[in-house]
Order: structure tokens, then sequence, then C-alpha cells
């Protein structure tokens, strides 16, 4: 009779400890596919990048320094040897550089009418959305993730198994800044 006992407690033990371990396995498998999906879009972004800069070339004459400054940033996030913090550091200069080039449009009637620019322009803003909202959902998995790491008891079945916490992706102070654009 004790043995079944024993026997019975092992087994819940043992059901109460996959069932942990295989949803910390969901979790980091749906962090690492949230992080895919900023990668997909930032993918989409940097490819739509310089259609848009060659467009404007032809409108933006004053302007060759913003615009050299935006592919500069884009060629250094497409580089391979990037870690994902360096990449979302090199991005969020790409976001503000980007953010200048917009600004700088306004006082470019004609570029604004150009209807490649204005098709290529809107991409873009539907593209920035959606690094914006799988960024969101990034850290929203994240979050899930991490209280599963650091919750009881799932914190003790991390710990044997080597999950660690994850960072959170965050604005910077440059993103925190309203742009300043002057045209004199």
């Amino acid at each position: 009779m004790g043995f079944l006992i024993a026997g019975g407690i092992i087994i819940i033990i043992g059901g109460f400890w996959i069932m942990n371990y295989n949803g910390l396995i969901k979790l980091r498998g749906w962090k690492e596919e949230s992080w895919s999906q900023i990668d997909v879009q930032l993918k989409r972004r940097y490819d739509l990048i310089p259609n848009l800069v060659n467009t404007a070339k032809t409108y933006m004459k004053h302007e060759r320094s913003t615009l050299a400054e935006i592919v500069e940033k884009r060629n250094q996030i497409t580089s391979p040897d990037l870690t994902r913090e360096e990449q979302v550091q090199a991005d969020n200069q790409l976001s503000g550089a980007l953010r200048q080039f917009f600004s700088l449009t306004e006082a470019y009637p004609d570029l604004k009418a150009n209807e490649s620019f204005s098709k290529l322009h809107e991409d873009l803003v539907a593209t920035e959305n959606k690094v914006a909202y799988s960024k969101q959902l990034y850290n929203k998995t994240v979050m899930q993730y991490n209280n599963k790491v650091e919750s009881f008891p799932s914190n003790l079945i991390a710990s044997v198994h080597n999950f660690r916490k994850h960072g959170y992706l965050e604005a910077t102070n440059e993103e925190r800044q309203s742009v300043k654009v002057d045209f004199d």
C-alpha cells in the first residue's frame, strides 16, 4: 500500500514538473517567435529605405547629409555580425534619422506630391507601425516568460534547466525627444 502511495506522489510530482517545464519551453518559443516578427518587419523597412532615398534625392538637393545618414544607418543594421542588442541600438538610431527625414520632407511640396514617394512613405509608415506592434508583442511575451521564470514553483524548474530572464526593448533617450527641424 505504501508503495502505491509513493508511486502516486512521484507520478504527481513528475507530471507537475513536466507541465511547468513545457510551459517554460512554450513561452521561450513565443519569445523567439515574437523577436522573429520584429526581424521580419525590420527587413521590410530596410528594403524600402533605398527606394525612398533614391526618390527623395532628386528633390532634396540640400539634404544630402540626412539622406547619407539614413543609408549609413541602414547599412550598419544589415551587418550579420550584430548581436540583438546592437541591432536594436542601430535600429533606434535609424528610426531617429527617419523621423528627421520625414520632418524635412514637409518643406518639399513637389516631393510630397510625387506618387512614388507617397506610396513608399505610406509603406514605410505602415511598416513602422508593424515594428512598434511587434516590439510591444515581444515585450509582452518577455514579461510572461520572465514571470514564469521568477514565479514559484516554476522558478525551481527554471533554475534547474537554466532558463534565465530576458530584457525588454526600451525606448532610447533620442526616441523620447521630439524631432527638431530648422529650415534656416
